[in-house]
């Protein structure tokens, strides 16, 4: 059975509260509530299922939620070959643009496994910048 959509408003609703108490790339996780932070990743998560559909990638950001995606081969059954996961702080900067793919698996902020498992292309999710670029948002548009 399949989820139910998010409203857009809903969720760049949650997403612009996350941006307006972390600037900078703080903790989201340490300055938003968990109603509102739970929404802001869902919503994301979301947004990459529908702009990278696909099943050859599984991204988890636990305990909050988890989506295939991208284009190729589509696993059916056990642990999926290409995982990536982090946690929900992390994937908001990586889905608004205040952190680069780069910088997230250099310092250790994502872990990544399978041929497959690189988001660089795809992300940010939201904002202003190109997908594939780590110009932070301006503004919240999915």
């Amino acid at each position: 059975m399949a989820r139910a959509r998010i409203d857009d408003e809903l969720g760049r609703a949650a997403l612009e509260v996350v941006q307006r108490v972390t600037p900078g790339g703080a903790d989201a996780a340490a300055s938003v509530d968990r109603t509102t932070l739970a929404l802001a990743v869902r919503y994301s998560l979301q947004l990459l299922a529908e702009h990278a559909p696909g099943g050859t990638v599984e991204v988890r950001v636990p305990p909050y939620g988890a989506v295939q995606c991208i284009e190729g081969p589509k696993h059916t059954r056990g642990t999926p070959p290409n995982v990536v996961e982090t946690d929900a702080s992390t994937w908001l900067a990586l889905a608004i643009g205040t952190l680069s793919w780069a910088d997230a698996r250099v310092a250790g902020r994502v872990h990544a496994s399978g041929q497959r498992a690189d988001l660089a292309a795809v992300l940010p999710v939201l904002g202003s910048s190109t997908p594939g670029t780590s110009g932070g948002a301006d503004t919240i548009t999915p």
